[in-house]
């Protein structure tokens, strides 16, 4: 679906017409986050009683923010130990440290030398393919994953390890379709943005504004910053594939007086109605859940002058359903223009 802005217009095609709708010297900017295998399994050292552990948001090596089930039984203190995905106790444990107000808790991981001393050079992130599993999203009932999960779940150009979820508008692109899109003239760059879970959360607040975003990590290269703010002066449109990229272009923009900046930080930028994009010109985006704020920034996109960007997008989701497109992450995409 290519949602025309200032006119209020829809158009439907395949995914492989965006080529219709980009230019040359426009600048597609690319997530390229890999999802980690961040479902873990792991039982209590001391009763063996069971736990499912998802991974968060990381503070520093081996120290982590998760979600954990059953959360009540993790009290702070408690000892676990990790096991693989035979199902098998492993010698990598974890003790919860700490907890927050939402139920997360912080759990710092350590594994056994010879089963005696803790190991200085152990890193869990490096031993989460032995543990993990891909976390696909609640939504899709499945109990165990296929072997196409492992790729479908990856956008074909993902790296960069660290999102516990996929920056989902990636997913449509195949190999060939980002030559051909290179072949007209158009500059391809990529950003990293490790996307938390906190990006998927609904909007429980009262107001608006009263919700808090977690933090992400991203990274802007040197070469992107170059381009992106060659491509503003020379009036090029910027085109963000996927929410992910919108938040660290607009975030880096933001604190930056709308120049952007090469570096390394973390953001928990929250874009809603109204809000003015300094960078972002065209935005390939899915199509959200109700409540999220993944829908609340489109909504903020889609907003030209004296129009509802809320009613521009919730029009635009009528016509969706209307004509059956899949919603969430393996669903069909959006290009605003």
């Amino acid at each position: 679906m290519a949602l025309h802005r200032s006119e209020n217009r829809i158009e439907h095609g395949g995914f492989r017409d965006l080529l219709s709708y980009l230019r040359a010297g426009d600048v597609l900017v690319l997530n390229n986050s890999k999802v980690i295998p961040a479902r873990l399994r792991a039982v209590n050292a001391a009763t063996g009683g069971a736990f499912e552990v998802l991974l968060l948001e990381e503070k520093s090596t081996n120290d982590w923010w998760v979600m954990m089930r059953p959360a009540k039984r993790a009290r702070v203190g408690t000892e676990l130990t990790l096991l693989n995905l035979r199902g098998e106790r492993t010698e990598i444990s974890a003790t919860v440290i700490d907890t927050n107000p939402e139920g997360h808790r912080r759990l710092r991981f350590h594994q056994r030398a010879l089963g005696i001393l803790p190991s200085s050079d152990f890193n869990i992130s490096d031993a989460l393919l032995d543990l993990g599993q891909l976390p696909l999203p609640p939504y899709i009932k499945r109990e165990q994953l296929t072997s196409d999960d492992h790729t479908r779940y990856q956008t074909i150009y993902a790296h960069e390890h660290g999102s516990v979820a996929a920056p989902t508008a990636g997913l449509h692109f195949t190999k060939q379709l980002l030559e051909d899109i290179q072949a007209r003239g158009v500059h391809v760059f990529q950003v990293t943005l490790h996307v938390g879970l906190g990006t998927f959360a609904p909007v429980k607040a009262e107001r608006v504004e009263e919700h808090t975003m977690h933090h992400e990590r991203f990274h802007v290269p040197a070469d992107v910053a170059e381009m992106v703010n060659a491509a503003k002066r020379e009036q090029r449109r910027v085109i963000a594939v996927g929410t992910t990229s919108v938040r660290v272009l607009e975030s880096v923009a933001r604190e930056h007086d709308g120049e952007i900046i090469p570096g390394t930080g973390r953001t928990n930028i929250f874009i809603y109605p109204p809000y003015c994009f300094r960078v972002v010109d065209a935005l390939i985006t899915n199509f959200h859940l109700p409540r999220s704020t993944l829908l609340m920034l489109v909504s903020a996109f889609a907003s030209p002058r004296e129009t509802s960007g809320r009613e521009l997008i919730l029009n635009a989701y009528r016509q969706a359903i209307r004509d059956r497109y899949r919603f969430f992450s393996y669903g069909d995409a959006m290009l605003i223009l």
